[in-house]
């Protein structure tokens, strides 16, 4: 129960910066070119920095670090598998255009800008390093099985993309740093610690900004709220049951509990816009599970 109002509070704090995100998009300080300047800036630049940070903090490894971030990266293909899977057998009734969209946000969610975060504020920078560790197939199929609902990919592309990742760049140098006995200055360390201290405030005006743009009417549609409750509440539920019997570290399982209950990812949108994909009713997922995720994902904690 403690934890689970510690996520309250922290949701609430999340909720304050998303609402601060939405004023400055209504009062145009945030504008459309100003929302990717601090998109690219909060990818390539902030979490990198988070991630590398995370690493060189003297963090007090666990026995079986190793084990566990191997455990990691299954559980997150185990789990990528499913929401591929089994979003083509859920969705498929629906129009083609509905169907890749609510397929996509299935498959990738909002991990990188609202589960990064929530990770480092729960369990430190343990937290960042095996959540970061288990976003590698996340990134995987959001280039590979999630690009290709929209439009052809080829495997050269795949790779490149994801092996090229600023945040997968990342967590091979912060291995590399942690491991290798190489002396890091004190200004390098804390210009890190600093930029990636960044993370939550910008992760959260983004998110803020995009939703300023969505249309209320959007909570109430019957598709939406499906797809909500399913992203939400269903998915993290079958995960929960799934990994329940299983002999993990506390701290791994409720990371995979909480990155499945993440909402849908910004890309979402921004794919279908671009492939003529029904970008309104992408918008419209997008804006709806992320509103709602403020109230299931401290009831999630009560799962951990």
């Amino acid at each position: 129960m403690a934890l689970f109002f510690e996520m309250l509070s922290l949701q609430g704090m999340l909720f304050l910066l998303i609402l601060t995100g939405v004023l400055c998009n209504k009062l145009h300080i945030i504008t459309e070119a100003g929302r990717k300047t601090l998109s690219d800036l909060l990818i390539n630049v902030i979490l990198p920095c988070s991630i590398v940070s995370s690493f060189l903090s003297g963090t007090q490894l666990p026995d079986g670090f190793a084990r566990n971030c191997v455990l990691a990266v299954v559980l997150s293909a185990a789990i990528q598998m499913v929401a591929i899977f089994g979003s083509r057998l859920v969705f498929r009734r629906y129009r083609r255009e509905e169907r890749t969209v609510l397929s996509y946000g299935m498959i990738c969610s909002n991990s990188s800008f609202v589960g990064l975060p929530m990770a480092q504020i729960l369990f430190g920078d343990l937290g960042v390093i095996y959540t970061s560790v288990f976003q590698i197939p996340i990134r995987f199929t959001m280039w590979s099985s999630g690009l290709s609902l929209f439009t052809s990919v080829s495997r050269r592309d795949v790779l490149r993309k994801v092996l090229l990742h600023p945040c997968i760049v990342s967590i091979f140098l912060g291995l590399v740093l942690m491991f290798v006995p190489v002396p890091i200055p004190a200004f390098l360390r804390n210009t890190l610690s600093t930029t990636g201290g960044c993370t939550i405030p910008v992760s959260m005006l983004v998110i803020g900004s995009i939703l300023a743009d969505a249309p209320i009417r959007s909570l109430f549609s019957r598709d939406v709220l499906w797809y909500t409750c399913l992203r939400l509440v269903l998915f993290p539920a079958l995960v929960y049951v799934l990994l329940l019997p299983l002999p993990l570290d506390p701290i791994l399982k409720s990371l995979s509990l909480l990155m499945s209950g993440m909402p849908a990812g910004s890309t979402t949108s921004i794919l279908a816009d671009k492939y003529d994909c029904d970008a309104l009713f992408a918008s419209e997922i997008t804006f709806a599970s992320t509103l709602f995720s403020i109230v299931t994902v401290p009831l999630l904690s009560l799962l951990m």
